[in-house]
């Protein structure tokens, strides 16, 4: 059986409650510099593709940020920053706040059919469980999964009246679990499994890719999970269908994944940064119900970023992330409509960032 490597992020929920280093607070001088930051910004006729990373000064902001980024990467796998600026800035100032400090940790990636890059995590009334559904755009309870992105960045606006309760679970200490608890299924997790693209992908991608649960560099250990995808996928033609063991091993790491021992909860409020590493760190929400005031609904901003600082990657990635090597743009989804304006945007940000496109 492989080695694994001890790491911090293979936490259980009462330690992520315990030790706090992954909870960083924006002071008031911090929040006023990046208020003066957007302001200075800001143009409303710029399209955010066009902004770069000299355009926002973060200010006294900049080591908090810098810090709660280090230990997503390489601590808990988790970070909260509390304190953005939020009385006073519309939908708009805040989604641009939101990209604005994304250009200081990594180049964006699409997600989705319209090669999107930043997203407005709301109900839209949409249907998640079904072949083309995502769940950022629907009210619905999520299952635990991993986004295409080696970082997620959510910026909250709004709360729900009721419900929405973030949820992550670190995938190390889940996989750590399978092992003393189902060893006979263990295995299965390693072997690839189709995940369904929900209609998103791009002319040279097919429907679906082959891809397993979790694979490992040098002993450490990657994840990559999604039910709904995996159902998903199983009613696409051609898909080779999961074994009966297979989805027993699937069906037991899903469950652990969920157990309150593992899972951490929290409620994100307006103006939390919460940053995620998609490798480490499994997420969900609780589903919701929303104000009745359109300007008071549940509002978040999520950003995938490509950061200089990621890791080498099992091979097994490439088939979703395009490049495995460290300090390469990979990930996301792109999409229909990656054209040459954000493919000049990503060549400008991986540029400043000391960043290759490609391996």
């Amino acid at each position: 059986m492989t080695e694994i490597a001890e790491t911090a992020a293979a936490w259980n929920a009462a330690e992520l409650e315990a030790d706090r280093r992954w909870l960083f607070t924006l002071e008031e001088r911090a929040r006023c510099d990046l208020v003066a930051a957007l302001t200075k910004a800001i143009d409303r006729d710029k399209s955010l593709f066009v902004y770069r990373r000299e355009d926002f000064d973060l200010g006294s902001a900049e080591p908090v940020l810098r810090a709660a980024f280090a230990e997503m990467q390489g601590g808990r796998g988790v970070a909260l920053v509390r304190g953005l600026p939020r009385e006073g800035l519309d939908e708009k100032d805040f989604e641009l706040l939101t990209w604005g400090i994304g250009l200081h940790f990594g180049v964006g990636r699409p997600q989705g059919g319209q090669s999107h890059y930043i997203s407005a995590v709301r109900d839209a009334g949409n249907t998640y469980r079904s072949g083309t559904g995502r769940g950022y755009n629907t009210n619905a309870e999520l299952d635990f999964h991993t986004d295409s992105a080696d970082s997620v960045v959510l910026s909250c606006y709004n709360k729900a009246a009721a419900g929405g309760m973030s949820i992550t679970t670190s995938s190390v200490a889940a996989y750590q679990a399978m092992r003393r608890e189902h060893p006979e299924l263990v295995e299965f997790l390693h072997q690839p499994i189709h995940f369904s693209r929900q209609g998103e992908q791009a002319p040279d991608e097919t429907p679906s890719y082959p891809h397993p649960v979790f694979d490992t560099v040098d002993g450490k250990l990657f994840s990559k999970w999604n039910r709904n995808r995996v159902t998903s996928a199983q009613k696409i033609e051609g898909v080779p269908q999961v074994s009966k063991k297979h989805w027993q091993a699937l069906e037991a790491f899903d469950a652990l994944v969920r157990r309150r021992d593992l899972a951490h909860s929290m409620w994100l409020q307006p103006g939390d940064l919460q940053i995620i590493n998609s490798h480490v760190t499994l997420h969900s929400r609780t589903d919701f119900t929303d104000h009745d005031d359109p300007a008071q609904q549940r509002l978040l901003f999520r950003l995938w970023l490509a950061p200089p600082d990621g890791d080498q990657l099992p091979e097994s990635w490439r088939v979703l992330y395009k490049s495995v090597a460290r300090g390469t743009v990979r990930g996301g989804i792109i999409g229909q409509h990656h054209d040459a304006v954000r493919k000049a945007y990503e060549r400008r940000q991986a540029a400043a960032l000391g960043m290759r496109l490609f391996d």
